[in-house]
């Protein structure tokens, strides 16, 4: 409890960013219970509410509860951005320890990597749904797929840094085996950039999942999404801002509780920075 105490004291971003990150989760997970009604419910005579007892949010345009379309907006939110940042981390690792240990194929490789860095994130995202259908499945696959060359190309460098070491360069002589090389001392040493890399990626499909609900490129709009809550309220924002309001400030929040987990396990993963820290 000590080490815990003082890890906290010295990197109070990380108990920042990852209680707040903690306590969506609980949000999402716990959506049902804490929504008041059915989030697709339509309720005519209850359009466009202000905030009030009954209707904490207000209401949309069709009479929805707001409130409850923001909790379990929560849900899709997350499920993308963590199934994004899982997926991406993972096919981008296979992909990069092929690139940096068989050299024939990482000519193809990393052209095709440099290619996809080539388009926008979110025009690549686009397309992809353009042809595949708007669903959460479909913005997950687009989304890895415009994500996995930041971790191929991050993965790879270090690849081919490490395996120049004199302790890999000792493996290899003493006869240990290619998966034993990558497993005990090639992968280990990149875990540490490999997770800070995963909370960025998961920032970044956060945001891109809102911004494609929002064009209408994204998740069904019968399904809850802060993207398009935000897109069917944008036309009366001037009289009616909580209808932006609330979505937003969630979607806020989200983003900066990730990105302060992320910039605290960056600290953790620097050696210079933990001993400035002490």
């Amino acid at each position: 409890m000590k080490h815990v105490y003082a890890l906290l004291k010295r990197h109070p971003a990380l108990l920042i960013g990852g209680g707040l990150l903690l306590l969506i989760v609980c949000v999402a997970i716990f959506a049902p219970w804490l929504g008041t009604v059915d989030p697709t419910a339509v309720s005519p005579i209850n359009r466009t509410k202000l905030p009030s007892e009954q209707f904490w949010f207000g209401t949309d345009m069709l009479g929805r509860d707001v409130y409850s379309r923001v909790i379990y907006g929560s849900r899709v939110s997350l499920i993308v951005g963590f199934s994004v940042a899982f997926l991406s981390v993972v096919i981008g690792v296979v992909v990069a320890l092929i690139a940096g240990f068989v050299r024939t194929a990482d000519a193809i490789i990393m052209r095709i990597v440099d290619g996809l860095m080539s388009i926008p994130h979110i025009l690549l995202a686009i397309a992809l749904i353009a042809v595949s259908g708007s669903s959460i499945t479909n913005v997950i696959v687009a989304l890895t797929i415009a994500e996995i060359p930041q971790v191929v190309r991050l993965e790879r460098g270090m690849v081919l840094s490490l395996r120049e070491m004199p302790y890999v360069e000792a493996a290899i002589a003493s006869g240990a085996g290619l998966w034993r090389i990558v497993g005990r001392h090639i992968f280990p040493n990149t875990v540490a950039a490999l997770l800070v890399q995963a909370t960025y990626i998961c920032s970044v499909a956060i945001l891109l999942e809102a911004s494609l609900s929002f064009i209408g490129a994204g998740v069904p709009p019968t399904t809850p999404s802060w993207g398009n809550i935000m897109a069917e309220g944008r036309t009366l924002w001037q009289i009616r801002p909580n209808l932006i309001a609330f979505p937003a400030i969630f979607l806020s929040l989200t983003v900066l509780a990730v990105n302060m987990l992320g910039d605290s396990l960056s600290d953790l993963a620097n050696p210079r920075a933990n001993k400035g820290g002490k």
